[in-house]
């Protein structure tokens, strides 16, 4: 199998992978080989950026309409199959081939060594290996290769993580950051030392520790208050099958520019400059079940050029300001659920939903739905968010099963806060 390369590698030997990846779709992806004839486009004609952006955005309605033409290598060679969380629609299916699982642990790998995790350290995982979950596989995978301990708890269970804690001494875990407080909650509930166990850091996923001025959010805050243990975020997806992590400087996530080729855009299809917030469209480098080339992930983010001070030279993303499809636009303003997010983080209520529909003018409407045993009452709530955020919306207060059944839904891997209707 290809050597993966190390992950500081120069411009130039990262736009010649571009360039292999683009001769390998050309020659094996049905999908694109439709777009390159289409377009009137050789793989061997694409020298430059401004011919590479000739070729047309790949979309996620792509992906999911024609799931199957994105395949590049025969069907019996497909070893792992997982579907994307489904966050802005259905989930859509993606597969790897023997091939793209070593990349996936070489991913994981270079991306704990960036955090610092060693070889005599041990990671207990607080995801699932299940349910179609590609991060779960990566994350175990990575550490396999890396040749630290692995103790997989799986999600939720705070009684059991704090059992598996004690037995195993792990240094780190991997958990979605609004569950270390319920760990803590748990921990402060039955006794239990949490501050001086041997946990002493935590990789992070699904939600921002950092807001769009590189400042910590509310809940990092507010989790390293209770506990004195580093933050870590991290950024992937399904289909870029990389991951973006965090350094110990703690300011924006490094790239690993020898697996993915990353533009960040505005809404003219142009680069956006260093610091500034566009789309991020990722090309995938040394795949071979599904590559993409040109996809626009949807989500909108902060693009750093500027040198890490941990030597790393490759370019930065900063947090997931919001999905390009979730912007609102309410009263004029325009926000994101995230930034509705951490206001409420922010004035302490936790057990909320967001709702956004269209008014019969068409204007975007928003409505917060909070449990009816919130300790703050709506016009509380109201102002304190108004004082937060900018914007008055609207609160509706209901019963806390519902509200739980609409965050937490059976079919989901992970809580789903933002519901839109528009």
């Amino acid at each position: 199998m290809k050597d993966f390369l190390s992950p500081e590698i120069s411009i130039d030997l990262q736009w010649q992978l571009v360039q292999e990846q683009l001769q390998y779709v050309a020659m094996h992806s049905p999908f694109y080989k439709q777009v390159f004839s289409k377009n009137g486009l050789a793989a061997s004609a694409i020298n430059t950026y401004a011919d590479f952006c000739r070729i047309p955005i790949t979309t996620k309605e792509d992906l999911q309409t024609n799931n199957f033409d994105f395949l590049a290598v025969d069907y019996s060679e497909i070893i792992d199959h997982v579907t994307t969380s489904g966050t802005l629609g259905n989930p859509v299916n993606f597969m790897l081939n023997e091939h793209d699982l070593q990349r996936l642990a070489y991913n994981e790998f270079e991306s704990f060594k960036i955090i610092g995790v060693t070889k005599e350290d041990s990671v207990q995982l607080t995801t699932t290996l299940d349910r179609r979950f590609m991060a779960g596989m990566a994350y175990f995978l990575g550490l396999r290769k890396l040749g630290a301990g692995i103790i997989r708890t799986g999600s939720g269970l705070p009684g059991l993580q704090w059992d598996s804690i004690e037995r195993f001494q792990p240094k780190y875990l991997v958990a979605v950051p609004s569950f270390l407080l319920k760990l803590i909650a748990y921990a402060q509930q039955n006794g239990i030392d949490f501050k001086n166990s041997s946990v002493k850091g935590v990789i992070c996923i699904g939600e921002s520790l950092l807001n769009e001025d590189l400042k910590d959010t509310v809940l990092k805050t507010k989790i390293q208050e209770l506990w004195d243990v580093e933050l870590f975020s991290t950024y992937a997806s399904t289909e870029m099958a990389t991951a973006f992590t965090e350094c110990e400087h703690h300011k924006g996530n490094h790239i690993l520019p020898n697996l993915i080729y990353t533009e960040v855009l505005n809404e003219d299809g142009y680069t956006v400059e260093n610091l500034q917030v566009g789309e991020l469209v990722i090309t995938t480098l040394q795949v071979e079940s599904m590559p993409l080339i040109r996809y626009a992930t949807g989500d909108m983010v902060m693009k750093i050029e500027d040198p890490c001070s941990c030597g790393r030279k490759s370019v930065r993303v900063g947090p997931v300001v919001g999905r390009k499809k979730q912007m609102l636009k309410v009263k004029g303003t325009t926000l994101y659920p995230q930034h509705i997010q951490e206001g409420m983080n922010s004035i302490g209520v936790d057990s909320y939903i967001i709702e956004a529909y269209k008014d019969e003018l068409g204007n975007d409407e928003v409505y917060i739905k909070v449990s009816e045993s919130s300790k703050l009452s709506i016009s509380e709530i109201q102002q304190k968010l108004r004082d937060k955020i900018q914007i008055k919306l609207n609160i509706q207060q209901i019963e806390a099963s519902v509200l739980a059944q609409k965050k937490f839904p059976k079919e989901s891997r992970k809580p789903i806060i933002f519901h839109d209707f528009r």
